[in-house]
């Protein structure tokens, strides 16, 4: 739909369809329209192209379709009359309080009906509707940061996660504007992109499962979207019908004008219809033959485990896929998009991985996108794992190969050096190869799927019993360890070592080459009770408490310090890898290290070229201890006496200096390191 001087156009796609109708609807809450508009095959069709002008309506009018076709599961075809459908292109929907597909009624969702007959799936609730909302707003004259790759750090969070809990002190908790309440925080601790997890519409009720006490659970996360071009509802203020779409633009723009900017979680990998059970709600009912990966009995492919999987090498799909991304990147003004189970994009109609996938390369070439940051979650359901063999230039990834290693290596694991060593130089074994650089590796040890930060040194196993799973959900490993007790403890040697090796992990995160992501509360203790896969929690096991910040007061002064340490040296987030003149590994001795020795002890020397002083180089020293036993290093001769920038074994404020605060080290050959810590030196000054 778009308006024009006449009207307003409706226009839709359908293939298969043989008839149409536009409802209009007086009021958003309305049950019954007010107006149907039957559109003439003749008359109102060009093409694949269902459409209608309409005038003497205006802005927030509430619309939808119902579509008349075949019920031929075998053929692929859905059609339901009964139901009215959401516009795939819709840019607002009505109020969640109307999001109940299901309703309370007992519905039969495992048999198909009989030709002819009505779908199961159909609403026993009045669905929500589509809205008519106009593309109008002030920017002010901000614009983008567009920050490069080298500069950037990446928040992951939760929009209403974020601020609906009390602590929060947002003035419209759980939204989109509240987002701009924790800039000042955003600001503080460093970071220069906020990732967020999906907006785009979704049900937060699609979920049928109980707790283990009886409570319904939710779909918190969203990774269920049902209209890709609208922001959830949910997350506005609710002042008047679509106001989410004003108060997203407000929250990138103020964003925007701290310097921070916004990447979209988006999920193209499948939709909120689910399998041949779920509810029918927008492209089932337009035209599920194209949208859906079919087999050759019309069943859905289920590449995703989420029950259907979006086809999105058709060309009709790619369209919608790329006409989506160019209306967040232009008219809301994102700046960039992490993609959900991403090889599914790039795996055909049968669900074979593609050599060269049309869809990937469109997007990373459209003239629109070229300025926007693509992120590639380089995996899917299937058995697709494509960590440096993303078959796409200009596309980033999160390295699940750095998460694990670089846990496996801090929780003690034997022979895990050279695995580090490839991780903090931007993982050249798995990019260089590609003809990617360091900045094409999105470094992380946690992320929303799987534990927080302080639960990955606070547990061993998984403690996900609320999901009402059995404890059978989440990730099988986590590479994580409780250090003596499982979950709170006052034990102080206990607390002591999982505050250390959570500092050993955020240093880790930020001296190494490639774009650094952490994940939202990480830098201020948040735990989820251990829970590792809390996509059904909506409430205070997923919430910020942000009583946190000051309570775990160290560890958020060492994250924020440790994203100074990266701004400070040029050298930690360069968008080249390492050249052998650069960079120099050894062992507690100072000679070269044995790579296949299980010893968790490693030295790196850095030469860089961001010295003041051109007659003597800065040098950086990162020593490693990831064993329980405390060692000496033999520090490599320099011109200038080494000063500790960071150990992460000493109490604040010697744990982390500022920069012209370092102690300088006597003039010795040794550097004493405990065991289970990390520690940064330095000779020479960086220039300003």
């Amino acid at each position: 739909m778009r308006d024009c001087c006449d009207g307003f156009n409706f226009a839709v796609f359908s293939r298969h369809a043989e008839a149409m109708q536009l409802l209009l609807f007086r009021h958003p809450g309305s049950h019954e329209p007010w107006c149907v508009i039957d559109l003439d095959p003749a008359r109102h069709r060009t093409g694949d192209v269902w459409h209608a002008l309409v005038d003497g309506i205006g802005w927030r009018q509430a619309y939808a379709y119902r579509v008349f076709g075949p019920w031929a599961p075998t053929q692929g075809h859905r059609f339901d009359r009964d139901v009215e459908l959401l516009d795939p292109y819709a840019l607002a929907t009505t109020a969640a309080a109307n999001w109940d597909f299901r309703g309370d009624a007992t519905i039969d969702r495992q048999t198909d009906p009989a030709p002819g007959a009505a779908s199961p799936a159909s609403p026993a609730a009045s669905p929500p509707r589509s809205l008519l909302v106009s593309r109008r707003f002030d920017w002010q004259g901000v614009g983008r940061p567009k920050r490069p790759w080298s500069e950037t750090i990446v928040y992951e969070t939760h929009v209403r996660g974020l601020t609906i809990h009390a602590s929060s002190g947002a003035r419209h908790p759980g939204t989109f504007l509240a987002v701009i309440d924790k800039i000042p925080h955003f600001r503080r601790l460093g970071v220069t992109a906020v990732e967020l997890m999906p907006v785009q519409e979704f049900d937060a009720r699609d979920n049928p499962r109980t707790s283990p006490s009886g409570h319904r659970l939710s779909n918190y996360w969203g990774y269920a979207t049902t209209a890709f071009f609208a922001p959830k509802a949910a997350y506005g203020t609710a002042r008047d019908a679509g106001c989410e779409v004003e108060e997203f633009k407000t929250m990138v723009r103020e964003l925007h004008r701290a310097g921070i900017e916004v990447i979209m979680d988006v999920v193209f990998n499948h939709t909120g219809e689910g399998g041949e059970a779920g509810p029918t709600l927008s492209f089932r009912g337009f035209d599920n033959a194209i949208y859906y990966m079919l087999d050759e009995a019309g069943r859905y492919r289920n590449l995703t485990g989420c029950g259907n999987t979006f086809n999105c090498n058709h060309p009709v799909v790619r369209d919608y896929v790329v006409d989506c991304l160019r209306y967040w990147a232009t008219e809301m003004q994102v700046d960039g998009f992490r993609f959900d189970l991403a090889s599914i994009l790039g795996r055909g109609e049968h669900g074979e991985l593609l050599h060269d996938p049309p869809l990937l390369e469109r997007i990373a070439e459209d003239p629109i996108l070229r300025d926007v940051k693509l992120i590639a979650e380089a995996w899917d359901a299937a058995g697709a794992f494509q960590v440096g063999s993303f078959p796409a230039q200009r596309w980033a990834e999160w390295n699940s190969r750095y998460r694990d290693d670089v846990r496996r290596f801090w929780r003690g694991d034997p022979g895990l050096r050279g695995a580090l060593a490839w991780r903090v130089c931007g993982s050249a074994d798995l990019y260089q190869k590609a003809g990617k650089e360091p900045v094409g590796s999105v470094n992380f040890v946690t992320c929303h799927d799987g534990f927080t930060l302080a639960d990955l040194t606070s547990y061993a196993h998984k403690r996900n019993e609320a999901n009402g799973e059995a404890n059978r959900d989440g990730p099988a490993e986590e590479f994580s360890a409780g250090y003596g007790a499982e979950g709170d403890t006052g034990d102080p040697e206990v607390r002591r070592i999982r505050l250390r090796q959570a500092k050993n992990l955020l240093a880790t995160l930020f001296v190494s080459r490639g774009v650094p992501m952490l994940l939202g509360g990480d830098e201020f203790g948040r735990s989820q009770g251990g829970n590792s896969n809390a996509y059904c929690q909506d409430n205070a096991v997923s919430w910020y408490d942000w009583r946190l910040v000051e309570r775990n007061g160290e560890i958020f002064r060492f994250a924020r310090a440790m994203a100074g340490v990266r701004r400070r040296f040029a050298t930690l987030r360069s968008d080249a890898f390492y050249s052998e003149d650069e960079v120099r590994w050894f062992d507690c001795d100072g000679q070269p290290p044995d790579w296949q020795a299980p010893h968790g002890t490693l030295g790196m020397l850095i030469r860089s070229g961001e010295s003041a002083n051109d007659d003597r180089p800065l040098l950086l020293c990162i020593l490693f201890n990831a064993g329980e036993a405390p060692v000496g290093f033999v520090l490599p001769p320099s011109p200038e006496p080494w000063r500790v920038v960071f150990d992460t074994a000493k109490a604040p404020p010697e744990d982390i200096r500022a920069s012209g605060e370092e102690p300088c080290l006597p003039r010795q050959s040794r550097y004493g390191l405990e065991g289970r810590s990390m520690a940064m030196v330095v000779s020479g000054r960086a220039r300003s």
